[in-house]
């Protein structure tokens, strides 16, 4: 009788193990976004945007990894969404405020506080229905991101140290309505691409590692030039991404299937 609760404190045991990385990747998100306030209470806003890029890259392979080495659990779920809080709610709203929104007094804070709290709507609203049959819709995000989010929200800050600033534009104008319109997307039911379930063809393997080396090396850099047509791009695909959702939720309009208000996506 004891060799078979034995063999259950094993599979316990290294199921723990599995655990740590993606937990540890998450935890580490969260000291690179607190840090990135850090930096921008100093002024440093170059480094402030970098570690938030850098939180978005660990976001994206945490929960990969998890998956991959069969170690997802309850807690690095609820560590994810602490650390996009941080991370893609409360840190890219203080680098905002010290660089710009501070000029504006009670409004320019009333406007980093419309936004956190969208992200915690987001975050809230995830936590609750992401357990749902898989599906089509599970290429889709409903509305955008947070990661995508926080990026959106320093794009001004982002142009601002490139070369692309050719027009002079008022901060004070371009900054909050950047806030607003991200913070309406973060909370809508939009469609976005999810790319979680990208299938690639063996023989363009070869090629989609060379585009991803490539494009490193163009952020290792030019960093901020990177980012800019990063987002642009980025904004550029939400159109094609309503439309091609509305197109597969006709094709399977004769399926069972959740209705729209029961729709979450994964982050």
């Amino acid at each position: 009788m004891e060799q078979p609760k034995n063999n259950l404190k094993v599979i316990s045991e290294k199921k723990n193990v599995r655990m740590i990385l993606p937990n540890m990747l998450t935890l580490i998100g969260v000291c690179i976004g607190l840090t990135s306030i850090r930096f921008s209470f100093n002024g440093q806003f170059d480094l402030a945007i970098i570690a938030i890029i850098f939180a978005a890259l660990i976001d994206g392979l945490d929960g990969r990894i998890a998956r991959l080495i069969k170690g997802t659990s309850k807690v690095g779920k609820e560590l994810d969404s602490l650390t996009d809080m941080i991370s893609f709610g409360v840190a890219p709203a203080f680098i905002m405020y010290f660089w710009t929104l501070s000029s504006l007094g009670r409004l320019g804070w009333l406007i980093c506080l419309i936004y956190v709290i969208c992200v915690a709507l987001r975050l809230a609203r995830f936590n609750i229905n992401s357990n749902q049959e898989p599906s089509w819709r599970d290429n889709f995000f409903e509305g955008v991101p947070s990661p995508a989010g926080g990026i959106l929200v320093l794009t001004p800050l982002v142009i601002s140290m490139t070369n692309f600033n050719f027009v002079k534009i008022d901060n004070n104008i371009i900054v909050p309505i950047f806030f607003i319109v991200t913070s309406l997307l973060l909370i809508s039911k939009f469609p976005t691409y999810s790319f979680k379930k990208i299938v690639i063809q063996r023989q363009t393997t070869i090629f989609l590692l060379f585009g991803i080396v490539l494009f490193f090396g163009f952020i290792l850099i030019y960093p901020f030039i990177a980012i800019s047509i990063s987002v642009i791009l980025y904004l550029l695909m939400l159109p094609i991404s309503y439309f091609h959702y509305n197109k597969l939720k006709k094709q399977n309009a004769d399926k069972p299937n959740l209705e729209d208000d029961d729709f979450e996506d994964i982050l």
